[in-house]
C-alpha cells in the first residue's frame, strides 16, 4: 500500500511538473514568434522609410541637375524656349477646357428638340437649344430661328453658324504649333552660336585645347535638347486638340443634318 501511494505521490508530481515544461514552452514560443513578428515590422518599417528617403534624393538630384543644365545652357536662348513651353501650355489648357464644356450630348439634345418641336412649336424648341451649352445647340438655336423662312433658309443659316462656331473652336490652335516649330529652331540656333563661341574661344587661345572646345558644344547641345523635349511636350498637347475638335466637328456635321431632317419633317 505504502509503495503505491509513493508510486502515485511520483507520478502526481511527474504529471505536474510536464505540464508546467509544457506551458513553459509554449510561452516561449508565442513570445519567440511576438518577437519576430515585431522584428518584421521594424525591417519593413525601415525598408518603407529607406524608399521614401531614395525617392525624395531622386526627386532632389532630377530637380538639380535640371536647374544646372539649364543654367549651363546659357539664360539668354534658355528663357526664350521656357517662355515658349509656359505660352503653349498656358493656350494648350485653356484649349482643352473649352473644348470639353463644349462637348454635348447631340443624340439627347436631338431627341430634346424634336420633342419641343412637336408639343411646343419651334418657340419651345428654341428654348431647349437655350438653355443647351456648346456649338451644337447654337447651330440648332440658328436654324430654328431661321426655320420660319424655309427649311432652305434654316440649312443656310446652319451651315454658316457652323463655320463661325468652327472658328471659335480652333482659335489659338495655330499658336501652339508656332510654339512647336518656333522651340526646337531656337534650339539650334543656341547650339549654332554656340559652336561659333567655342570657335572663337580656339582662335584667341591659339590651341587647340580640348576643354574649351568641350564646354562650348556642351553648352550648344544643352539649347537643342531643351528645344526638342519642349516640342514634343506641345506636340502631344497639340494632337490632342485637333483630335478632340475634328470630334466635335463630325458631331455638329451630323446633328445639323438630323435638325435638317427634322425641320422638313416638322413642315409637313
Amino acid at each position: 500500500m505504502k509503495r503505491i501511494l509513493s508510486l502515485s505521490l511520483v507520478l502526481s508530481v511527474f504529471i505536474l511538473n510536464f505540464g508546467l515544461y509544457a506551458q513553459d514552452e509554449s510561452a516561449m514560443q508565442d513570445e519567440s514568434a511576438m518577437q519576430e513578428e515585431v522584428m518584421q515590422e521594424e525591417v519593413m518599417q525601415e525598408e518603407v522609410m529607406q524608399e521614401e528617403v531614395f525617392e525624395e534624393l531622386a526627386e532632389v538630384n532630377f530637380t538639380q541637375e535640371l536647374k544646372n543644365r539649364f543654367i549651363e545652357g546659357g539664360p539668354g536662348f534658355m528663357g526664350i524656349v521656357l517662355a515658349c513651353l509656359i505660352f503653349g501650355l498656358a493656350i494648350a489648357i485653356e484649349r482643352i477646357i473649352y473644348l470639353n464644356l463644349a462637348t454635348t450630348n447631340t443624340k439627347k439634345l436631338t431627341q430634346n428638340v424634336e420633342s419641343a418641336l412637336k408639343s411646343g412649336g419651334t418657340e419651345a424648341a428654341k428654348e431647349v437649344c437655350r438653355n443647351t451649352p456648346g456649338p451644337v445647340a447654337s447651330i440648332f438655336y440658328q436654324g430654328l430661328e431661321r426655320s420660319s423662312d424655309g427649311v432652305e433658309s434654316a440649312e443656310k443659316a446652319v451651315v454658316a453658324y457652323g463655320g463661325v462656331q468652327m472658328g471659335q473652336l480652333e482659335k489659338n490652335v495655330s499658336w501652339i504649333s508656332l510654339f512647336i516649330a518656333l522651340a526646337p529652331m531656337l534650339g539650334f540656333m543656341g547650339t549654332v552660336i554656340g559652336m561659333i563661341q567655342a570657335f572663337d574661344k580656339i582662335q584667341a587661345a591659339g590651341d587647340m585645347q580640348p576643354s574649351l572646345v568641350a564646354g562650348g558644344i556642351k553648352v550648344a547641345l544643352l539649347t537643342t535638347v531643351f528645344g526638342l523635349v519642349v516640342a514634343i511636350i506641345l506636340q502631344i498637347f497639340y494632337n490632342y486638340i485637333v483630335a478632340k475638335i475634328d470630334s466635335i466637328v463630325n458631331d455638329m456635321e451630323d446633328a445639323s443634318i438630323t435638325l435638317i431632317d427634322i425641320l422638313v419633317a416638322h413642315k409637313k
